[in-house]
């Protein structure tokens, strides 16, 4: 900064207040500070700015797996929302939702220098009693039922649920059968349960419970179990690759979709639109789960205090060629 000061001959701190971008400094003397610059090849030191500052313009991210399509394009989604604001992201992977885990990745990124946190948990926050979050850290919560403890950020997993089945039960089929997630999933949980509670609120009775593990794979074995079951004619799938895996198993049990069985998935991956049938779905909106993550994440860094408890993100129901009126399966 010296260097170029003596260069431009100006004071250093001129070329403080314009290496910052400040007001208050004439247009030439502005300029013959960038030519130094430029001449010298300086530039600021970010890091160095960041500990005076106290502010890092990074944005650390939490999250317990990469392994589902929710997880990856919340995380792009944030990541696309901070660029925007002109914040990075730092990723930090753990391998379970323990407390020793989670102490550790905060101290991490505490390490890394970042301004504040997103944590994409899927898991039951406030059933892992000893699972806690530090309170001196500026932080919003993904897909978890923190509640009121926490800022919380989700998609509305009972509506577009809801949706679903009602979408099935309005066709004409006399129940629903569920294909759900994992037990441990705060969104499969969510899910399961608005799907029987939809059910009841249509006086029909619910189906016994088959989960997979969000993976195709999981999808396929389940749907060989919901093949041989007697009036298995709708089912609403906890996510779309699974539904995939559906569609595999029905198809090689020759059952036609949706002739003999209607689909319906949840979260309207881009190749939904490409199953064999396309498969109508419930539609997530990652992209404005990840503009709100950061949104409240920001306003805790300013101190513009976001209130403590959930934001729900509409999802809406898209109709493709996997569900029609009741089958021979309904009947059986």
């Amino acid at each position: 900064m010296a260097d170029v000061a003596r260069l431009a001959g100006v004071s250093a701190q001129t070329v403080s207040r314009v290496s910052n971008g400040y007001a208050g400094v004439n247009e030439e003397t502005r300029r013959a500070v960038l030519d130094a610059m430029k001449e010298l090849d300086y530039r600021p030191n970010s890091a160095a700015r960041a500990l005076k500052r106290g502010e890092f313009r990074t944005i650390g991210v939490i999250t317990f797996t990469l392994a589902t399509t929710g997880n990856v394009r919340t995380l792009e989604a944030i990541a696309t929302a901070a660029a925007r604001e002109g914040y990075a992201v730092t990723l930090l992977p753990v391998a379970l939702p323990t407390q020793d885990e989670v102490r550790g990745a905060f101290s991490r990124l505490e390490e890394l220098a970042v301004d504040a946190v997103i944590v994409i948990m899927e898991v039951h926050l406030l059933d892992a009693v000893t699972l806690t979050l530090p309170p001196h850290v500026q932080v919003v919560v993904v897909d978890s039922d923190a509640g009121n403890h926490y800022t919380v950020v989700d998609t509305d997993q009972a509506g577009g649920t809801r949706a679903a089945v009602r979408h099935l039960l309005d066709l004409g089929h006399e129940t629903v059968w569920h294909l759900g997630g994992p037990e441990d999933s705060f969104a499969a949980q969510r899910r399961a349960d608005a799907w029987r509670a939809a059910l009841a609120e249509a006086g029909r009775t619910a189906p016994p419970l088959v989960r997979g593990d969000w993976s195709a794979e999981s999808g396929y074995r389940a749907g060989l179990q919901l093949a041989e079951a007697p009036g298995c004619g709708a089912v609403f799938v906890a996510n779309d690759q699974m539904a995939l895996g559906l569609l595999r198993a029905l198809h090689e049990r020759g059952l036609r979709v949706p002739e003999d069985v209607s689909v319906i998935g949840f979260d309207d991956i881009p190749e939904a639109s490409s199953f064999l049938p396309p498969l109508t779905t419930v539609h997530q909106d990652f992209a404005e789960v990840g503009r709100l993550c950061v949104a409240a994440v920001l306003r805790k860094v300013r101190q513009e205090e976001p209130e403590r408890g959930t934001t729900l993100v509409p999802t809406r129901l898209v109709l493709r060629a996997s569900t029609a009126g009741p089958g021979r399966r309904d009947a059986e």
